[in-house]
């Protein structure tokens, strides 16, 4: 049997003030948190064992959104990894629930295009013939310092891997997918931390390289998402929405408006005389008056947007913007106001919380 296990904790400081009070694996893109497409893609392999990593902060959050699992068709167990310690360290706090099986680790706030049921089904024939002891996926990146990087022989084995080299061996990244067999845990219990103080998946990865284990690689031909950044999580946006939403009037919409092209109205949303020129999704409830949306922007459910115009942005639940003149390429979180000021002194006012970025 193969379980798997989801990295849903972390901090997320590149994300804040947004993960203040959200966890980043629940942002969501084109109005579907991203852990949501997680477990769609683990629940596709075939897979229905699932532990969960979470953090003390926002372990009851991911909990609310996911339950008990029955919305995707699997079982899952909760993990606690009470400090970030790194990703060797978190596959270590779930000794006890993956046992001796072999387990696919992926990280919550990763997106492949593909899924991962190719994958799976190939470890899991490799490695009942004995020949493979992990799997990793790698990408091809422009800016292989900042990532794991992996170094290959002609037949698509690992060689070496360094985390965040000065010199980088190849331009081949690790993205956040892994598949193992039970071998990970000796080699985990074999390493020491890092510098920055955490146990490295990496550095297992290549200590079961020492320990004479076999580790394939797949070189991924598809899109990869790390979405820890707005920048990230806007061309996720981007792509989800340009592969996956379809024309789709569940709402009301008044003669006066125009819709063009491929766009999602959700059940209770309105929209009236406005033009929403696809890709697009406006979800539950929202009401969308006077106002222009245009191409790669989501929606979250009870927003209000009227007298505005926004494109290629994501707007979370219950925000309200009014007399927006043009907002673009934006990030705007749950609950949150942005008005025109009426005066004729034309000027700013803004109440900017902590590790915020404006731009004007």
């Amino acid at each position: 049997m193969m379980k798997a296990l989801i990295l849903s904790g972390g901090k997320g400081t590149r994300l804040r003030p947004l993960t203040y009070t959200t966890a980043k694996q629940l942002v969501p893109i084109a109005n579907t948190p991203i852990l949501g497409y997680v477990l769609r893609h683990i629940k596709d392999a075939g897979i229905k064992d699932i532990g969960i990593i979470i953090s003390p902060e926002t372990g009851n959050e991911v909990k609310q959104y996911v339950k008990n699992g029955k919305g995707w068709g699997v079982k899952v167990t909760y993990i606690l990894q009470a400090e970030p310690a790194g990703l060797a360290h978190a596959v270590k706090t779930a000794k006890n629930f993956l046992k001796k099986d072999n387990f696919i680790m992926y990280l919550g706030d990763n997106l492949l295009s593909h899924g991962v049921k190719d994958a799976v089904r190939e470890f899991k024939r490799q490695s009942a013939l004995g020949g493979i002891d992990a799997a990793i996926f790698l990408k091809e990146v422009d800016n292989p310092k900042q990532f794991g990087v992996a170094k290959l022989d002609k037949k698509g084995n690992i060689l070496k891997l360094i985390e965040k080299p000065k010199n980088p061996p190849s331009n081949l990244a690790l993205v956040g997918v892994y598949i193992f067999t039970a071998r990970i845990h000796d080699a985990i219990d074999k390493i020491k931390p890092s510098l920055r103080g955490e146990l490295e998946i990496t550095d297992a990865i290549q200590m079961l390289l020492n320990m004479g284990g076999r580790v394939k690689s797949e070189v991924l031909k598809g899109w990869w998402l790390d979405t820890g950044k707005k920048d990230d999580i806007l061309q996720a946006n981007t792509i989800v929405l340009d592969e996956y939403i379809k024309r789709q009037i569940n709402g009301i919409v008044d003669s006066k408006s125009q819709i063009l092209g491929r766009v999602t109205v959700e059940k209770g949303a309105s929209v009236i005389n406005s033009i929403i020129r696809g890709p697009v999704v406006i979800g539950k409830n929202s009401e969308i008056k006077n106002s222009f949306i245009g191409p790669f922007t989501s929606i979250g459910r009870e927003v209000t947007v009227t007298d505005s115009s926004i494109e290629h942005s994501v707007i979370l639940s219950n925000a309200f913007l009014s007399g927006v003149e043009r907002l673009e390429d934006s990030l705007i979180g749950k609950n949150t106001k942005i008005i025109r000021n009426a005066v004729r002194h034309r000027a700013l006012r803004l109440m900017i919380g902590d590790d915020s970025t404006v731009e004007v």
